[in-house]
């Protein structure tokens, strides 16, 4: 295991910021159509990587994709999580019949604390567009690679379509608000960039999976790993 790197972005989930994050994909038809798609493609992933029977997930945030996972019944699900208070809000917030199928675990993505070869799956959303450093994505996926016996599961933010585009010309105004911020908690990876990285620490792409292909930026990798990679 490595030693945690910790994201400026996160010391901002407390209860109540928990809470929120909880409520914010049920919040507005748009967003409910979105949570609707990505539970759509998650349920593909799974799919493509054999339906895995040991998965963790991390992070796990307030619990939005344990009734999906708890869809296959004999599934055995790790909701794992670096804040606490999200952990506990998506104890006492996802339904109990759910709750009852997940063992909890407060770890960091860049440190899990757990064994190599602990899970079959790793399913991973909705984390890698905040981190802009290529050493600490490394890190990341290398950690990922110790701990997953077979696949990892993982959402990102990638150019080549309209969204990154217009996201891309409004840069220099952004640029501003990062210098008042302090830091930038969001990034588009270009595909081969990271398609590269996945490989240098010793996954395989298997496929991938657009939210919107050409219009949106999210996108969705099953990865395979390479047994052995790196030793």
């Amino acid at each position: 295991m490595t030693r945690p790197i910790n994201l400026e972005f996160s010391d901002k989930y407390d209860r109540q910021h928990a809470e929120a994050y909880f409520r914010k994909h049920q919040a507005g038809l748009s967003r409910r159509l979105s949570n609707w798609r990505d539970l759509q493609l998650a349920r593909r992933a799974l799919a493509l990587a054999d339906e895995p029977g040991l998965v963790l997930d991390l992070p796990c945030g307030a619990g939005r994709f344990w009734p999906l996972l708890a869809e296959k019944p004999n599934r055995v699900i790790i909701g794992a999580d670096n804040s606490e208070q999200m952990l506990r809000v998506a104890a006492e917030f996802q339904p109990p019949e759910v709750v009852r199928r997940v063992r909890l675990l407060q770890t960091s993505a860049f440190s899990i604390q757990l064994p190599e070869n602990a899970v079959d799956s790793i399913f991973c959303m909705r984390l890698l567009h905040h981190i802009g450093e290529p050493a600490n994505r490394l890190t990341l996926l290398r950690e990922c690679h110790r701990v997953t016996r077979d696949s990892l599961i993982v959402s990102l933010w990638v150019d080549g379509n309209f969204k990154a585009w217009r996201r891309q010309r409004l840069e220099n105004r952004r640029q501003a608000r990062r210098k008042e911020q302090g830091y930038q908690n969001r990034f588009v990876l270009p595909v081969a960039t990271v398609e590269a990285e996945f490989r240098e620490a010793g996954f395989e792409i298997q496929e991938h999976l657009d939210f919107l292909p050409f219009y949106a930026m999210w996108r969705v990798y099953v990865l395979r790993k390479v047994p052995g990679h790196g030793r």
